[in-house]
């Protein structure tokens, strides 16, 4: 009897370590999780915050799929449905044009897709369908800064501009703060705005219009290095680039620096897109885990001005390239993305 006793708790205990050990390969084989981002276009700015999104998703195990939408609102709507037709857990879209993310949001809602829009100034948030969050940088703080520095740096000169993109809804949100605020100043006239299309061709050919057209400014305003790269080396060949013209750019691209060091670029404004990635990554990877819960967030970078002092300052002028830097700066600015990278 004690034997058939000895053999039934063998047979037991054996059953139950066969059953713990399936239950717990299952728990040590959780499923994958893929996010979908749809990027606007081909410009530097787009790449870098893909970069940003996907260095962020390699670190947490979890992966991306990206759709460029080549500045095409049919090709954008056919890939924020492609993406949900192939049953993405997230989706982060940054668009080029406000309906593009309502759109988003609509169809993302339907479907039961958490959704980040970068890039939009919290414009979505206006449509009335629960997003995960909106992630930008204070574009009008931006515009405001610029137009400071003008009026105590360039008092009585008068100002041309090539913007971006004029449909971007950070490009109308700058103008919104800039143009107001100039007048308000006193110290400058806008003598004309141009669209430079996020295009460094399009944007010389604005600036070598505005040039040809006899209108006189010494201060030219290009709404991002890219551009301003390419007038700068327009302006040079004619001899014109401080003499009288004086060029300013936003971003702190790398490409931009370069010229600041040189003095070729007077002025501009730190705002990383690549770290903007990443923290896009992070605010909808914090809802899918459930470490976050609150939709319909509004999250702001911070930017900086670029001066001699800071230039090199990894902390302030922060890097467009992924860089370590990021880290450090997502745990001081971001304390409740913890243990998610």
């Amino acid at each position: 009897m004690k034997r058939n006793t000895r053999v039934l708790w063998i047979i037991a205990i054996v059953t139950v370590l066969a059953f713990v050990g399936a239950d717990m390969s299952l728990i040590a084989a959780p499923k994958q999780l893929t996010y979908g981002y749809v990027t606007p276009g081909p410009d530097t700015w787009y790449k870098r915050d893909v970069d940003g999104f996907v260095y962020a998703a390699q670190r947490a195990g979890v992966k991306v799929i990206v759709l460029n939408s080549d500045y095409n609102p049919e090709k954008e709507i056919a890939n924020i449905d492609s993406l949900i037709n192939q049953g993405v857990d997230g989706m982060c879209v940054f668009t080029f044009n406000q309906n593009g993310a309502n759109i988003a949001a609509k169809k993302c809602a339907a479907a039961h897709v958490p959704l980040v829009v970068t890039d939009n100034v919290g414009q979505v948030l206006k449509s009335g369908y629960d997003i995960v969050g909106c992630i930008d940088f204070d574009w009008s703080a931006m515009g405001n800064d610029v137009a400071q520095y003008i009026a105590k740096t360039f008092p009585g000169e008068n100002i041309a501009v090539i913007m971006g993109l004029f449909e971007h809804i950070p490009v109308q949100m700058f103008r919104a703060a800039f143009e107001p605020a100039v007048q308000k100043l006193g110290k400058n006239k806008i003598i004309a705005v141009r669209n430079g299309k996020y295009d460094p061709t399009e944007a010389v050919n604005q600036a070598q219009d505005l040039i040809q057209s006899g209108q006189k400014f010494s201060v030219l305003f290009v709404f991002n290095d890219d551009m301003g790269a390419a007038v700068v080396r327009m302006l040079k060949t004619s001899n014109l680039l401080n003499n009288p013209i004086k060029v300013i750019t936003t971003n702190g691209a790398p490409s931009g620096i370069e010229l600041m060091k040189q003095g070729a670029i007077k002025y501009s404004v730190s705002s990383s897109p690549g770290w903007e990635g990443m923290i896009s990554f992070l605010a909808l990877q914090s809802y899918v885990q459930g470490k976050v819960t609150k939709l319909n967030q509004q999250i702001l970078l911070p930017i900086a001005p670029i001066t001699p002092t800071t230039i090199d300052d990894k902390t302030k002028v922060i890097p467009w390239e992924v860089d370590p830097v990021w880290l450090d700066l997502t745990k001081k600015n971001f304390p409740q993305y913890t243990g998610l990278y």
